[in-house]
C-alpha cells in the first residue's frame, strides 16, 4: 500500500516546479523515490508490507532498464501467478510489485485480468513510449488524473496534482450537486471540472509521443447476467460460500508485517475475525473497535464487540471516539480529497492511528459485505415499492401531500417520509430516490444557476451494462458496488487509513468471491425481511445468533445532534452570507431556509447541511489556498 504520482508529457520541468510527491508521504512513510526522464516523471511513496528490503522499492525498473512500474496496492495471488506464468524469471524480490512488473512485460494488459487484488498503477515501456494507467476491478485503490492537450498527470490523491495549473481549474457544480444529494459524487466527477477519478475496472492507454491519442477503456465489469445457481441446494451454497470466504481471508492475510482486524461487533467484521481464528487457531489476533459512549445520541456497539472478542478469544483494543468535531472536521476533508460527508471517516482514522501506534500496518475490514450480499435498508424497500405499484395514482398523490406534515424527529418517521418523497413516480425513479438525502426541488433552489443536471445519470449509464440481469435487487447491488461503495465507503476507508500509514484490506471484495455472489439466487440474499441471508447461514457456524441477527447499526456519529448543537460556530462561519456569496454557487437565502427547515424538524436536512459545510471546507483548503 503506497502512494503513486506521475506525469507524461513534454513539460516535465514545469510539472516539477511545485511540491507534489511530498503530499503523499503519509501514504508511504517507509521510502520515497522518483524517476525523471525527458517526457515523464514517476514518483512513489512506500508503505512496506511485502518484502521489506530495498529490493522491493519503487518506482521499479526491469533488469534491462526498459520498463518502469509504480504500483499502489496488493496482489494477493502473486505467488501463484509467479509459479504458473513467470517461473522462468529470476526475481530479485519476494514482493508482488516485481510479479506485476514482469507479468505486464510478458503478457501486456491481458495480465490485469489474472490479478486478484487491490491496485492502481502506472506501467511505462521506455523503448516504445507506451504506457498504461490502471485502477483495480472494484475501485478499492483511488486514482485521480487530469488530461490536457499534450500531457496527463495522475496520482493516488487529488491534492498532490492540484497545484499544477490549479488556477485554470473550474468548479464543477454538477459534482457539487452530487455531494449534496448523495453526500458523495458517483462516477468520474470531482469538484474540479478538469480533474477526474479513473473509474473502477478502467485503464488509460497511451504513448508518450502521442498523448492526444490516449484512450480510456473498461477492462472489467462485475458479471451480473441473471445466471444463478438454481440447481444447487441452499446447504450446498452455504458450503460453497464458506469456502470462498475462507480462501479470500487466507489470501488477504499475506503480509510480512503484523495484521489486525476491525471488529465492530456487527456481522461482517465479526465473521471475518471468526474465520481468521479458524485459519489460525493458535495465533494471536489483534482487533480494534470504537467506543461511541462519549458521543451522546449515538448507538454504542461496544457490548457486541466485547462479546465477539471473548467468544473467539481474540485481543480487543477499545479506541475512544473523539467528539471534538470542530477540531477534526477540516483535517478529515483534507485527507478525503473530496467534500464527502460521513463522520465514519473519523472512526476509521482513530482506529487506524491506534493500530499504527501498536506497530500494526495492516487492518482487515468488513467493508463491502452489505454491497455484495445485500445488507442495506434500501434493499428491503424494493418489496414496498412492488406494493406501491398496485396503488392508484390519485391515492399516491394524496399520500404525498399528507407526508408534508410528518415530523422527522425520530428514525422511523424519517424513513417513512423518505420512502414517500417520490411515491407518485415510476418504480425505477422511486428506487433511485432512496440514494438521495434531499428533495430534488429543495436541492435545485440552492443553486444560483441550476442547469437541470440529473444526479442519477451515471446510475442510468450503469444500468445499460447489465441488460441481461432480471433481478431488481441485483441491479441495486450493481449500483451500490459501482457508486456508494467506491465513492463513499472505499474512499474514506482508504484515505483515512493511509492518513495513519495503515493499509486497509477488504476480503468481501475478493474477485472470486464477488463473482460467485452474482450467481447466488437473489431470494437467498434477501429472504423475506432478512438481509444477507446466505451470509448469515454461513455465520451460524461461527458466531452466536444474537450477533448474527442483531439490528443493523451505523459506523458513524450523531450528525443530527452535532448540526443542531455542537456545530453552530461552524455553520455561522462556513455558511455565513459572506462565505456563501463569495462562492457565487449558492443562493444564501435558500441555504438559510434549509437550515431553518431542518431546525423546525419539518425536513431531515442535517446531512445536506453537513455536506455544505464539507464543500466550504474543501473550497478553503483546495481552491483558495496553494497546497
Amino acid at each position: 500500500m503506497c502512494g503513486i504520482i506521475g506525469y507524461y508529457g513534454n513539460n516535465v520541468k514545469d510539472f516539477l516546479r511545485s511540491p507534489r510527491i511530498e503530499l503523499l508521504t503519509h501514504r508511504g512513510p517507509d521510502n520515497q523515490s522518483s524517476l525523471i526522464g525527458q517526457n515523464y516523471f514517476i514518483g512513489h511513496t512506500r508503505l512496506s508490507i511485502q518484502d521489506l528490503s530495498d529490493n522491493a522499492n519503487q518506482p521499479m525498473k526491469s533488469s534491462d532498464n526498459l520498463y518502469i512500474l509504480s504500483f499502489n496496492g496488493e496482489i494477493y495471488n502473486h505467488i501463484s501467478l509467479r509459479n504458473k506464468y513467470l517461473n522462468e524469471i529470476d526475481f530479485k524480490s519476494s514482493g508482488d510489485t516485481e510479479t506485476l512488473l514482469y507479468g505486464l512485460i510478458k503478457y501486456g494488459e491481458k495480465f490485469i485480468l489474472k490479478l486478484n487484488g487491490i491496485f492502481s498503477f502506472s506501467f511505462l515501456n521506455l523503448s516504445t513510449g507506451d504506457f498504461l494507467i490502471v485502477r483495480d476491478h472494484f475501485g478499492v485503490k483511488p486514482l485521480y488524473y487530469r488530461i490536457n492537450e499534450d500531457e496527463i498527470y495522475f496520482s493516488s490523491e487529488l491534492k498532490s496534482i492540484l497545484s499544477h495549473n490549479k488556477q485554470k481549474a473550474k468548479i464543477n457544480t454538477n459534482a457539487i450537486k452530487n455531494y449534496i444529494n448523495f453526500l458523495w459524487s458517483p462516477g468520474d466527477q470531482t469538484p474540479f471540472k478538469e480533474y477526474k477519478k479513473l473509474l473502477p475496472g478502467h485503464l488509460i492507454k497511451g504513448n508518450l509521443k502521442k498523448i492526444k491519442t490516449l484512450s480510456i477503456t473498461r477492462y472489467y465489469s462485475i458479471p451480473f447476467s441473471g445466471n444463478y445457481f438454481n440447481n444447487k441446494t441452499e446447504d450446498k451454497l452455504v458450503r460453497m460460500l464458506e469456502s470462498k470466504l475462507l480462501k479470500a481471508i487466507e489470501r488477504q492475510m499475506l503480509s510480512d508485517v503484523p495484521i489486525g482486524f476491525f471488529l465492530s461487533g456487527g456481522l461482517d467484521s465479526s465473521l471475518l475475525v471468526a474465520m481468521a481464528r479458524k485459519i489460525n487457531p493458535k495465533k494471536k489476533i489483534n482487533c480494534y473497535t470504537i467506543n461511541s459512549e462519549s458521543l451522546d445520541g449515538f448507538t454504542n456497539d461496544l457490548f457486541y464487540a466485547r462479546k465477539v472478542a471473548k467468544y473467539l478469544n481474540v485481543d480487543l483494543k477499545i479506541v475512544n471516539a473523539k467528539s471534538d468535531i470542530l477540531k477534526d472536521f477540516d483535517k478529515v476533508i483534507y485527507y478525503l480529497d473530496e467534500p464527502q460527508s460521513d463522520p465514519a471517516a473519523i472512526n476509521v482514522y482513530n482506529i487506524c492511528k491506534a493500530a499504527r501506534d501498536d506497530g500494526i500496518k495492516v487492518l482487515i475490514s468488513g467493508t463491502g459485505g452489505d454491497d455484495v450480499f445485500s445488507g442495506y435498508r434500501r434493499h428491503r424497500a424494493i418489496r414496498i415499492h412492488q406494493f406501491i405499484d398496485m396503488l392508484p395514482l390519485p391515492l399516491l398523490k394524496i399520500i404525498k401531500k399528507i407526508s408534508i406534515h410528518i415530523n422527522v424527529s425520530n428514525s422511523l418517521s424519517r424513513r417513512i417520509k423518505k420512502l414517500i418523497y417520490n411515491i407518485e413516480l415510476k418504480r425505477n425513479e422511486r428506487i433511485l430516490g432512496l440514494y438521495s438525502w434531499i428533495d430534488k426541488d429543495i436541492l435545485k433552489k440552492l443553486f444560483i444557476n441550476d442547469n437541470d443536471y440529473d444526479c442519477f445519470i451515471y446510475f442510468k449509464e450503469l444500468e445499460k451494462l447489465i441488460k441481461e440481469e432480471p433481478s431488481e435487487l441485483n441491479k441495486m447491488l450493481f449500483w451500490d458496488l459501482n457508486t456508494f461503495l467506491v465513492d463513499h465507503n472505499l474512499n474514506y476507508t482508504d484515505k483515512l487509513g493511509m492518513a495513519s500509514g495503515v493499509e486497509v484490506r477488504v476480503p468481501y471484495l475478493d474477485i472470486d468471491l464477488v463473482e460467485f455472489s452474482t450467481k447466488i439466487p437473489p431470494s437467498l440474499k434477501l429472504k423475506g425481511n432478512t438481509t444477507k441471508y446466505l451470509l448469515k447461514r454461513v455465520a451460524e457456524k461461527y458466531l452466536p445468533n444474537e450477533v448474527i441477527y442483531r439490528p443493523k447499526t451505523g459506523f458513524g456519529a450523531p450528525v443530527r445532534k452535532w448540526i443542531k448543537n455542537d456545530m453552530n460556530s461552524f455553520i455561522n462561519d462556513y455558511l455565513s452570507q459572506e462565505s456563501i456569496e463569495k462562492r457565487k454557487i449558492f443562493n444564501y437565502d435558500k441555504i438559510k431556509e434549509l437550515i431553518d427547515l431542518n431546525a423546525s424538524k419539518k425536513e431531515d436536512l442535517a446531512y445536506p447541511i453537513w455536506s455544505l459545510l464539507a464543500i466550504e471546507s474543501w473550497l478553503r483548503q483546495f481552491h483558495d489556498i496553494n497546497i
